[in-house]
């Protein structure tokens, strides 16, 4: 029998850890940026074009690599920064592997140009698909630049996996400005299809991390200061009112590496405890700085988990620091505890009289009475009746509010007849989270929440798609300072949102002007709403493939739709199913995830036997 295993080509071996290493155009540039910072530059800009599809170019000030060295560094495994195994435990620069190059060269058109400051002449290397096309010298600046063309070139299956411009430009400003986070005294700009997008001017930490993530958090700031034998905690941490619903700007950096932890997340979190109401995720930016022998970098080829030697000592010590952080801020309760309960009692001055309380008494009152009976319901599911009825009402004109042309395309499209009550049976709704009521064959249980953004969703879409969505003019117009990232974000939906009712304006580079809301939107914190729904965007733009209209109607819907909690009375319900049964696609959200089950008597009787 002849043998079967043999070595692979060394194009072909690097194509393999370039699907490791290089997921993205944005991990290209994090490689890239990473080098540069290796390299002692103090001056980094990143051009793309198309997201980084057609070009990546990282040039900088750093101290540039000799003509050998510019040949050697696309080779695999060649690296400046390790000699030894023992060399793996002591590592605190950015780059160590030597595969990145490498990698980046099997799947890319790569055009390197680089020059020592010692040097009259630099060096420029071409390689396309791990094949070196020249190297020749060449009059350049100082310093090294980058140059990746037509990234996955000869991959197509990994091109066709990309996402839309507008989210993998996304990840390719979050890896720039997670590290941007981590070296304040580098200057960083970004330009995409030549327009610049952000740049980050030399400064300190604090106004580092207001510069990325906007001008709102320059209040809301806490910080954090430890040290301990086993790892120093520094950094800044939220005040209450700047947390969100959804998971956001929470960073975490060891030896200025970002990375990412669920542990020590989770310490966070706990000591954020009876502060933030349910739900909601604090903002936190925590920078360890520990002794390189107690981590091991080395264990996910993308450098963003690191395995801690005691994880539980870390984790005890960055919860202390957080809590201590807050309560020197006043943000947690005092209690005195020294002092005896007992005595704790106002003494009243020597000029006030004591009054003896009245007791008031209606003789007229029939506790059986219909009118006391009526009462005694109004107190006690009034207000939350109330409330949430009137809430509800507004949102379902959301799905009301169409043209009797459209109506009647909606009901032709959709399956009116998918929920048909039997006469006499009405829908209960269950711990005020799902709706069900019997049918011939079983029972249907509706989620009420995934039901009515259902019906929003594709309220939104039929919006956007005709432009029909009616404005109301603020009284006075809000300008919301943004991070530059989400300022892009907001562009990019601009013409989606606009259609729905939105009048936006642009008064500076990293702010936006509301003028108008939807009507039928019922906003009423502008600012706030605004950052909700740009969360619920980031979060969908990573969870779903569908387009950037469908995520932003998805946003909008998540953000305006009736929640778990919210008692509905019996009409209320009646019409949330038929604006379902009116819906294209009834059965599901746009994630997958089913809005309705339906249970046949067969299977119930099974769960008798």
């Amino acid at each position: 029998m002849p043998d079967i295993i043999q070595l692979l080509p060394d194009s072909v071996a690097n194509q393999i850890a370039a699907g490791e290493v290089v997921q993205r155009p944005a991990s290209a540039v994090k490689e890239l940026v990473e080098n540069a910072i290796d390299a002692g530059a103090d001056t980094i800009r990143v051009i793309v074009k198309d997201a980084g599809k057609t070009l990546i170019q990282v040039v900088d000030n750093g101290k540039g690599m000799s003509a050998m060295d510019a040949r050697m560094c696309f080779e695999r495994h060649a690296t400046s920064k390790i000699k030894k195994s023992e060399d793996l435990f002591h590592i605190l620069t950015k780059g160590f592997r030597g595969e990145a190059l490498a990698s980046i060269a099997a799947i890319a058109q790569v055009e390197l140009k680089t020059r020592q400051s010692q040097d009259e002449l630099g060096t420029q290397v071409e390689i396309e698909g791990s094949k070196f096309k020249s190297s020749e010298p060449i009059s350049c600046p100082a310093g090294t630049s980058f140059s990746i063309k037509n990234l996955f070139f000869n991959v197509p299956a990994r091109r066709y996996f990309l996402k839309s411009d507008g989210i993998e430009l996304k990840h390719i400003m979050d890896e720039v400005q997670r590290v941007a986070l981590t070296h304040p005294d580098i200057e960083f700009s970004l330009h995409h299809n030549g327009a610049e997008l952000f740049s980050f001017v030399k400064t300190n930490l604090r106004q580092r991390i207001v510069h990325v993530l906007g001008a709102r958090y320059n209040e809301k700031l806490v910080p954090v200061s430890e040290e301990t034998d086993i790892v120093g905690v520094s950094g800044f941490i939220g005040k209450p009112d700047a947390s969100r619903k959804t998971r956001g700007e929470q960073f975490f950096f060891v030896n200025n590496r970002f990375i990412k932890n669920a542990y020590l997340h989770h310490a966070v979190m706990s000591a954020y405890e009876q502060i933030l109401p349910d739900g909601h995720f604090p903002l936190y930016l925590i920078y360890l700085d520990i002794d390189p022998d107690l981590i091991d970098i080395n264990i996910h080829p993308t450098k963003t988990e690191i395995k801690f030697q005691d994880e539980r000592a870390i984790y005890a010590i960055l919860h202390a620091a957080i809590k201590r952080a807050l309560g020197k801020n006043n943000i947690t309760p005092s209690l005195d505890f020294s002092q005896d309960p007992s005595i704790a009692i106002t003494t009243p001055l020597t000029h006030q009289e004591i009054k003896v309380p009245e007791i008031k008494v209606n003789p007229d009152y029939n506790p059986f009475g219909e009118s006391s009976k009526r009462e005694s319901l109004a107190q006690r599911w009034g207000g939350e009746r109330a409330g949430n009825s009137k809430g509800w009402a507004e949102l379902l004109e959301i799905s009301k509010m169409v043209s009797p042309q459209e109506e009647h395309v909606a009901t032709l499209s959709g399956t009116s007849d998918l929920f048909e009550l039997e006469e006499g049976i009405q829908p209960i709704q269950l711990h005020r989270k799902y709706i069900f009521f019997a049918e011939e064959n079983g029972l249907i249980l509706v989620d009420q929440q995934r039901a009515h953004r259902r019906v929003l969703f594709e309220r939104y879409l039929l919006l956007m798609e005709r432009g029909k969505g009616s404005v109301q003019q603020l009284l006075f117009p809000e300008e919301i300072e943004l991070s530059p990232a989400d300022i892009h974000l907001i562009k990019e939906m601009e013409g989606d949102i606009q259609s729905l009712g939105f009048e936006i304006s642009w008064p500076s580079a990293t702010s936006l002007e509301i003028r108008g809301v939807p009507t039928e939107a019922n906003i009423s914190d502008v600012g706030g709403w605004i950052e909700s729904f740009l969360e619920l965007f980031k979060n969908e733009a990573h969870s779903s493939t569908v387009g950037l209209r469908e995520k932003t109607a998805w946003a909008m819907a998540s953000g305006t739709s009736i929640r778990y909690g919210q008692m509905l009375t019996t009409p209320e319900m009646q019409e949330l199913l038929e604006r379902l049964s009116q819906c294209k696609q009834p059965q599901v959200i746009p994630s997958g995830k089913p809005v309705y089950l339906r249970i046949s008597l067969n299977e119930l009787a099974q769960q008798f036997k």
